[in-house]
This record gives structure tokens, sequence and C-alpha cells, in this order.
């Protein structure tokens, strides 16, 4: 089972993401390289990647599981300001060479929002973005991640997904499939292998690198994007590790992106990272209805 979650990316970088996932017993992480809401970035340290190197090397966690994910901040869908789109195509590109630096071999986009465009017009944009990085002379992979299709979301179908990656000329281009996405997207999680066939059909699922795991807090169909921890939601336990077990996509890193646990039950401020728990959950098949209580005694 390859399995890790969302890790920080801090002072000491690559070395502290990885002590991170090795605390929650993951042999997969994913990690943004800054703030996902601004453009601040350090400079990579290179004393930092053979340190995190070793570190994996030690604990079983290959490069390949690794999976960087790019900022909020970039939308390729819309073009209402010519230099904002430019912006984001030079700001993904110099993430993806960020990437490169560290060994990282993929990067998770959301494709982005059409705002006052048309759908098809956003997912033009995108497309017409996605070839100026000219993406067959970058070693790191772009996986579109498949979106919940709130508001005026690109990518929230199979086919709109489709339509991208026809349009761009480069085959390194993959997709980061997530749950809750799905689900409030409108495709039912609990028949996930009829899913997984009909994009095989449509798109291969060798180009499935990446997967999110994560209930949600809404109804099928419900294009709201909440995410919740796993079994706490409208997926279910049961469904999702159906999901993470489903010998199709054995090889494909399963990155749980779940909400972090209040001090107590009906606060809002969310402080305990729940991972550890949900990994190992995860791990034995076996649903935890403590799960919460268990966070919150052992963090006390």
């Amino acid at each position: 089972m390859i399995i890790g979650s969302h890790v920080h990316f801090g002072k000491d970088q690559l070395v502290g993401s990885v002590k991170e996932a090795i605390s929650y017993g993951a042999n997969a992480l994913m990690l943004y390289t800054g703030a996902p809401q601004n453009t601040f970035r350090s400079a990579i340290n290179l004393d930092y990647i053979k340190e995190a190197q070793k570190l994996m090397a030690e604990n079983n966690i290959v490069m390949d599981n690794v999976i960087c994910h790019a900022p909020y901040i970039i939308n390729l869908a819309n073009k209402e300001k010519i230099e904002a789109w430019h912006f984001s195509i030079n700001f993904l590109k110099q993430e993806i060479e960020r990437c490169t630096t560290m060994g990282i071999k993929y990067i998770v986009l959301h494709p982005g929002s059409a705002v006052k465009h048309t759908k098809e017009e956003g997912i033009n944009n995108i497309i017409e973005a996605l070839n100026l990085l000219e993406l067959d002379n970058c070693k790191c992979m772009i996986l579109l991640e498949t979106m919940a299709g709130k508001g005026s979301e690109c990518g929230s179908t199979m086919e709109e997904v489709n339509t991208i990656l026809k349009g761009v000329h480069s085959q390194n281009i993959g997709v980061c499939l997530d749950t809750c996405h799905l689900n409030d997207a409108g495709y039912d999680m609990s028949a996930f292998n009829q899913y997984l066939d009909a994009f095989a059909r449509l798109i291969g699922l060798d180009k499935i690198k990446c997967m999110h795991i994560n209930d949600s807090k809404n109804i099928l169909n419900s294009h709201k994007d909440r995410h919740a921890n796993i079994g706490y939601g409208t997926i279910g336990f049961a469904t999702l590790l159906n999901i993470i077990n489903n010998e199709k996509i054995k090889d494909v890193p399963k990155i749980l992106e779940t909400p972090y646990i209040s001090k107590e039950e009906g606060e809002k401020e969310l402080v305990y990272p729940p991972y550890k728990w949900e990994i190992d959950m995860i791990k034995k098949g076996i649903f935890n209805s403590h799960l919460l209580e268990d966070i919150r005694e052992y963090y006390k």
C-alpha cells in the first residue's frame, strides 16, 4: 500500500517533510514548496535534498511517491487580465523548476476557474497555457486534479479532463483523482470500478499518477468541495478502503488531504493533524469510531 498525506515544507524544506511523513507511518507524501496562497519562495537548499534522500532510503520512501501541489493562486483558465494569466504560467514554470531541483517527478495542478469566460473558453485557455510551458522539456509531470465543479471550475468531468489532455502537445501530463471532488462532481464512489472502466476507455489508466483520498461533507453531485475525515463523511470508510485497495491502481500513491482536528468538539480552530491515525486505520482496514477523541487525547 502506497499511502501518505499532505505534509509541511518549512525551514528545513524536504527534510522536515520527510520526517513528518515518517512520523505518520507513511511511505508517500505531498507538499507545497511554499505557502499556497502567495508567491514568496525560499531558495532550495541542496544540502537538505541530500539529507532528505538519505532519510527516504532508510525508510523505504521512493521519489516517485513524493508529490508536489501547485499553489492555489495559479489560474490558467482565466485570461480576463492577460498579465495575470502570464503570471500564472511563469509561476507554475518556477514551481516545476523547484520540483526538478529536488528530484520530484509530479506536480498536481488545479486546472483553473473560467470566471467570466465560458467553460469552453476556460478549457481552451488552460490548453494554451500548458502548451506554452513546452512540457516535453520538463522533467516534472503536471497532473491535472479532478475538481468538484464549484463555481466556474474546469476539470470536474472526465470529458473536460480528456479535452485538456488531448489539446496539450505533450504526453508529459497526467491526472490526479480526488475522491471528495469526484463525489461532489457527481461520480458515485461506491461504483468506483465502473468509473475506472470508463476512465480506461476514454483516457487510459496509465494517466492516473496520484490519488487524493478524502471523505466528503457533501452529498453526491453537490459541487461544493468540503473534505471530511476518513469514514466521517458521505462516502464512508468501506468505500474509501475499497478504492485504496483497488488492484487497478495499486501502484498509484494515495494522499490524504483530510481536515485537521479541533481541540474540543464544536471549536472552529483546527490544530491537530489526523494523518497518523487515519493511515493506521486504513492499514488495519478497521474503522475507528473514536478517531477524533483519540487524537484530542493524544495531544492533551
